[in-house]
C-alpha cells in the first residue's frame, strides 16, 4: 500500500481546540452543538479555518489554518470561538475546555447523528467507546520532507510527559477523583487503534502497518489509527494529540508554540546528520503513565540511560 504525503510548509502550524458546551445554570453538559451549527453551518471537511462537530454533541470544535506563526494561528480560533459564543450565550450554555467534565455521566450524552464515522466506532467499541466523554488539543506542525516523519514522531515522544504534564486537567471521572492528573489519557488508550504509536523506522513501514490493519479490518484508511502522535499524511504534517484540552486560548498557544519550537528543532538535527534520542518503547510507556498519574509532579525518564528528573526541571532545561 502506498500512502502519499503531502507537501507542506516546513514547521507551520494548525491547531485545534475541542470546547464542550456547559448549561450555565447546572454546570451540566448541554448537547447544544446541533444549535451551533444549524446557525453557523458545520464546516466543510479540509477547508481552514472551520467549526466542525465532534464525537458527542456536546462539543463543538474549532480548527484553525496553518500558520508561520503561533500567534495568528491563536488569533484565529479566537475568532471563531467568539462566533460559537454569538450563538450559544443566548442559549444559557457556556464554553469550557478540560480533560473530563468533572460531574457529567457518560451514558446521558448524545453521539453526534449523520457520521458514519462515529456510529462505526460505537458499533465497534461499545461500552469503551460511548465512554469518550473527553475533551484535548490537537497540533499540526508542518513537515517539509516525509523521510523526516517517523524519525520525528520518534524523537517526540521523548517529551510525550511534558506535553501530558503541562495539559493535564482530567483528575475527576462522572463525579469521582481517579488519583489521577490525566484520566483522559488512560480512557482514550482503550480504543484498539489509541494510545501510543509504534516506533517505526521508514515510511514504508508506516505503509506496511496501515496494510496490515486494513487487510483484518481493523481500519478503513490511516486516518482512522487516532495515535497520540501520527502523521497525518492529507496535510503533510505530524499531528500530536497528547494534550487534555485547557481552559484558556493562551495554554492552546504556549502548547502549539513547544510543538512547532520541537518539531523544527528535530527537523534542523536531520538535516545535519546529527542523532535524534529515541527512548525505548517501555520508558515511552512508563512515562505516559507518570504524567497521566502525577501531571506536574512526575518524575519521568529522560533518556535511554534512564536519568531521572521532575518534569517542572526537566522542562526548565528544555525551554532554555
Amino acid at each position: 500500500m502506498s500512502i502519499p504525503f503531502s507537501s507542506s510548509r516546513r514547521s507551520t502550524v494548525g491547531l485545534e481546540w475541542e470546547l464542550a458546551c456547559v448549561d450555565h445554570a447546572s454546570g451540566e453538559l448541554s448537547p447544544a452543538a446541533p444549535e451551533v451549527f444549524a446557525a453557523l453551518g458545520e464546516g466543510t471537511e479540509g477547508e481552514f479555518p472551520q467549526v466542525t462537530a465532534e464525537f458527542l454533541t456536546n462539543t463543538v470544535e474549532v480548527v484553525s489554518g496553518p500558520h508561520d506563526r503561533v500567534q495568528d494561528a491563536v488569533a484565529e480560533l479566537d475568532g471563531m470561538v467568539r462566533r460559537v459564543r454569538a450563538v450559544t450565550d443566548p442559549l444559557g450554555v457556556d464554553l469550557m475546555c478540560a480533560g473530563t467534565h468533572p460531574f457529567s455521566q457518560w451514558f446521558q450524552q448524545r453521539v453526534t447523528p449523520g457520521h458514519e464515522r462515529y456510529a462505526t466506532l460505537v458499533d465497534r467499541t461499545q461500552w469503551w467507546g460511548r465512554q469518550l466523554m473527553i475533551w484535548g488539543v490537537h497540533m499540526h506542525v508542518g513537515i517539509d520532507d516525509r523521510d523526516k516523519v517517523l524519525p520525528i514522531i520518534n524523537g517526540l515522544l521523548t517529551y510525550y510527559p511534558h506535553f501530558q504534564a503541562l495539559s493535564a486537567s482530567s483528575p475527576f471521572w462522572a463525579g469521582e477523583d481517579t488519583g489521577y492528573a490525566s484520566n483522559r489519557a488512560m480512557m482514550f488508550q482503550q480504543l484498539p487503534t489509541a494510545g501510543l504509536p509504534p516506533q517505526l523506522g521508514a515510511w514504508a513501514n508506516y505503509e506496511e502497518v496501515v496494510d496490515d490493519l486494513t487487510h483484518v479490518g481493523v481500519i478503513d484508511d490511516h486516518s482512522e489509527l487516532r495515535w497520540d502522535v501520527r502523521p497525518s499524511p492529507k496535510w503533510g504534517t505530524v499531528e500530536l494529540r497528547v494534550c487534555d484540552g485547557v481552559p484558556s486560548i493562551e495554554e492552546v498557544g504556549a502548547l502549539g508554540a513547544l510543538a512547532q519550537c520541537l518539531v523544527e528543532d528535530l527537523s534542523t538535527r536531520l538535516d545535519r546528520d546529527e542523532p535524534i534520542g529515541v527512548l525505548q518503547p517501555w520508558f515511552v510507556r512508563e512515562n505516559k503513565w507518570r504524567a497521566a498519574r502525577y501531571g506536574m509532579e512526575a518524575v519521568i525518564i529522560r533518556n535511554s540511560h534512564g536519568d531521572e528528573a521532575l518534569v517542572t526541571d526537566d522542562l526548565a532545561v528544555l525551554l532554555d
